[in-house]
């Protein structure tokens, strides 16, 4: 059985995802969207010299002897306000007064806090030397014009947002996202809102995996619960790889006599099956296909088991669809300290939750045991921790907790 990485890096050698066409995206609808292209600053931010605290524009060489026991005396000459042009130049012993954000006028270099000051009758007594550049951002000391301001293939947060519309840019050029359609597979599952008879459960995969593909910022779409019959799935499927980029199916890869993906992702196109069985716990009997192009995944029933195979296998393909850089795709993740001992199977890397918490300092990871069906061990849990097979950590090991999003 191949281990996950040898699993992960056949399934991506076969796909080769890639990102699809791109679109012009009004600035205030491109949040979380992938820029497709570097975008590049024309024109310099901040795009004149201004002053980063209320106070006096002055001649830094004015005033370098200033102290509240020898005050230097400054006139006055112009009061800047916010928004206005500073249309003059400062001449020894002059300054000008100016809010944070103001614009500072030809021939200052510095200015001085208004805290630092004593103002009377258009004059000011500075009590404190500031040196050149000081409380001042300078034009371009930001940004300068031609600069590359936001790298291609990156998700697109808030600051980014306000850099962009700081320059000037109402529209971005961004990758569409990728199209996933979700099944549930079982003659026992049943839509949420229906009471489950005795052997019957109610559907949590169709909410959990497309919750995950649209927090990844892909386009999900739940295409129904079908029953073990190998002709419905194999229809739905072909209709759902018309329009989607990625087919997810959780519930029938399994080895059992009702578990029919197995049979009908062979006809769905070729190649077909390139990995069933992956050495992980939870998520062993996953089926990572393609057909005709199109990604079809195989997840397991569990709901604990479904979501770590989207963690471990889908998301890699789909962050590679989304176009973001291979340095921001994957979970966050941060340094614990285990609290109880861990052992993983002889066979099998075992994906552990856990919980953190803060300690001397640090953070503390306390594992969330459970089976594969509980789905509170998830909603118990901050992450997980990757125990290699057949090795044990002890309590006190420190450990890579990889982040839920």
């Amino acid at each position: 059985m191949l281990t996950l990485e040898e699993a992960l890096a056949r399934y991506l050698e076969a796909v080769r995802p890639r990102p699809r066409a791109e679109e012009e995206v009004p600035l205030e609808q491109a949040l979380d969207r992938v820029c497709a292209a570097d975008v590049r600053a024309e024109e310099d931010l901040p795009p004149f010299d201004r002053s980063t605290v209320d106070g006096f524009a002055v001649r830094s060489e004015d005033v370098h002897r200033a102290s509240p026991r020898s005050p230097v005396r400054l006139e006055v000459v112009r009061t800047i306000r916010m928004g206005e042009v500073a249309d003059l130049s400062l001449e020894a012993g002059q300054c000008a007064r100016v809010p944070t954000g103001g614009m500072l006028p030809v021939g200052s270099d510095a200015v001085v806090m208004q805290e630092h000051t004593r103002y009377e009758d258009g004059w000011v007594e500075v009590l404190r030397p500031v040196q050149p550049g000081e409380n001042v951002l300078h034009q371009a000391e930001d940004v300068r014009r031609g600069q590359v301001v936001v790298q291609r293939g990156t998700r697109l947060r808030p600051q980014e947002l306000g850099l962009l519309a700081g320059l000037g840019v109402v529209e971005v050029s961004c990758y569409l996202p990728p199209r996933v359609a979700v099944f549930s597979t079982g003659d026992e599952v049943v839509p949420p809102d229906h009471r489950p008879r005795p052997g019957q459960v109610r559907d949590m995969n169709a909410y959990t995996l497309t919750a995950q593909a649209t927090h990844l910022g892909a386009v999900p779409q739940f295409r129904g619960i079908l029953p073990d019959q190998a002709a419905v799935v194999e229809g739905a499927l072909r209709d759902a790889m018309r329009t989607a980029d990625v087919v997810l199916a959780s519930g029938g890869s399994s080895v059992g006599t009702l578990d029919v993906l197995g049979e009908v992702v062979p006809r769905l196109g070729r190649p077909g099956v390139v990995v069933h069985g992956v050495a992980i716990k939870p998520g062993k009997p996953t089926l990572l296909a393609l057909c005709d192009g199109v990604p079809v995944v195989g997840l397991p029933g569990h709901p604990v088991s479904a979501m770590v195979v989207f963690d471990l296998l889908v998301r890699p393909i789909l962050e590679a669809m989304l176009g973001l850089r291979p340095e921001a795709r994957g979970p966050r993740r941060v340094p614990a300290t285990l609290v109880a001992p861990l052992r993983a199977p002889d066979d099998r890397d075992e994906f552990v939750r856990v919980s953190l918490r803060r300690q001397d300092g640090g953070l503390a990871a306390q594992p969330v045991l459970g089976k594969s069906g509980m789905i509170t061990t998830m909603t118990r849990a901050d992450g997980y921790v990757r125990v290699p097979m057949g090795s044990r950590l002890e309590a006190s090991t420190q450990v890579e907790v990889y982040l839920f999003d």
